[in-house]
């Protein structure tokens, strides 16, 4: 027997009905908030970013490939990773196919790590992915938007999502050590990298900085946490970490 609460579909209906005035309220919310991310002032880029892409090196004026608008999701891959980050992999594999769909409409989705491209290319064809994905190997990029960090930021402190934080410990938690773990580094190398996304628009040659978020920014674009979260059980994430890289899954069933 069920030990959550039942009601007739009548009594459900009439608190649906309530659920659904402050989901529309949450939805009106959200669409100011959009607005008031694109009416934020555009910071000019004045350095010379290069990646490697696909089709070779490439500027960041490059990677609009002709459009207005650039999205950039900071995934975490690092130089010394032997695999993509788990959760920025599931993040990911929502990229297939609406990223031609933005395309379409002035927007250029990138993925930039700062792992050599050759790792990224061969874990975009492991996981299936088409989207475009440019290496910042040897560059700033990663650090001057707030997503990859030195030995001595981890042990002096460091800035992200625009508040100083702590020290890193050398004991690194439970979930990025099992990050850690299946990236093929210890917690402090995984932890180096840093997930987050940033957008730039191009005008008349030049390019602006004009919004980035990190953490639980992502939420929004971590579209399969949108699905859990209209499921009966919710995220259901009481046990801790649950997922792995898409294709590792068949694989964890037959083992156990």
């Amino acid at each position: 027997m069920t030990m959550h609460r039942t009601a007739t579909r009548d009594e459900w209906l009439t608190e649906r009905l309530a659920l659904l005035e402050a989901e529309k309220a949450l939805t009106h919310q959200s669409d100011a908030l959009a607005r008031r991310r694109q009416e934020l002032p555009w910071v000019p880029v004045e350095k010379a970013y290069l990646f490697e892409t696909v089709h070779g090196e490439a500027t960041l004026a490059d990677l609009f490939e002709g459009r207005s608008q650039l999205l950039v999701y900071h995934f975490m891959f690092g130089p010394d990773y032997k695999a993509g980050c788990p959760s920025c992999s599931m993040i990911a594999d929502g990229f297939n196919g609406f990223w031609e769909h933005l395309a379409s409409h002035d927007v250029t989705l990138y993925a930039v790590s700062r792992a050599p491209i050759g790792k990224l290319l061969a874990y975009r064809e492991r996981m299936g992915w088409t989207f475009p994905w440019a290496s910042s190997f040897g560059g700033d990029f990663n650090f001057d938007y707030g997503v990859g960090l030195t030995e001595a930021q981890q042990d002096q402190g460091f800035d992200y999502n625009y508040q100083r934080q702590p020290t890193m410990s050398r004991n690194t938690p439970e979930a990025p050590s099992l990050f850690a773990q299946m990236c093929g580094v210890d917690g402090r190398t995984y932890l180096r990298e840093l997930p987050g996304m940033s957008s730039f628009t191009i005008e008349d040659g030049r390019i602006f900085h004009t919004y980035s978020t990190y953490g639980r920014g992502l939420d929004g674009l971590w579209g399969a946490y949108q699905w859990l979260d209209r499921a009966p059980l919710g995220r259901n994430e009481s046990n801790g970490i649950w997922w792995k890289r898409r294709d590792e899954y068949a694989a964890t069933a037959a083992a156990a």
